[in-house]
């Protein structure tokens, strides 16, 4: 009978620093604002015969890569209904809001392909990153795959994906 287990990743270096806004409709959104987001990462599936589930020190790398090249920028979200952003030739940003006009240096911000910058599109982010199509994972028979992205103690956001195959 086969042997499940779940590793769950939550290391120091999993974790960004980043500015962002909430928009809440069209006239509404919060004023500009950081957090200290830190990332949970939990593998569940069938151990081998060497005791082991997989070698989970890819994923744990490319988590960390994502949270350094995030780490100490404003998120602006790319898809968003109510805010268009506008790149200039050196790369500076402009992010108009209603009547707004926010103004970044190019080297301080990073835009995400999301409608919103709120912690479940951060983790579903990391997820898809970590997941692609699933087929490396079920090679190494992970079949359930949880990423929890948090804003601070006792704020988090939860993204899953499970194997079907």
């Amino acid at each position: 009978m086969p042997r499940t287990t779940t590793i769950e990743l939550h290391k120091e270096e999993m974790k960004f620093s980043a500015g962002h806004f909430t928009i809440f409709s069209a006239t509404h959104r919060e004023n500009l604002h950081g957090h200290n987001f830190t990332v949970y990462v939990a593998l569940t599936g069938e151990v081998a015969e060497n005791g082991m589930l997989a070698d989970y020190g890819p994923l744990k790398r490319a988590v960390i890569d994502r949270c350094r090249a995030w780490n100490e920028t404003f998120l602006l979200p790319g898809r968003s209904r109510h805010l268009r952003v506008e790149r200039n030739a050196r790369g500076d940003i402009t992010a108009h809001f209603q009547d707004e006009e926010l103004r970044f240096l190019a080297r301080d911000v990073t835009v995400l392909p999301v409608e919103n910058v709120t912690l479940e599109e951060l983790a579903r982010l990391f997820g898809e990153e970590l997941v692609g199509d699933g087929a490396a994972l079920q090679r190494d028979r992970i079949t359930r795959v949880v990423v929890k992205c948090a804003s601070g103690p006792g704020q988090w956001s939860s993204w899953e994906w499970q194997s079907h195959g």
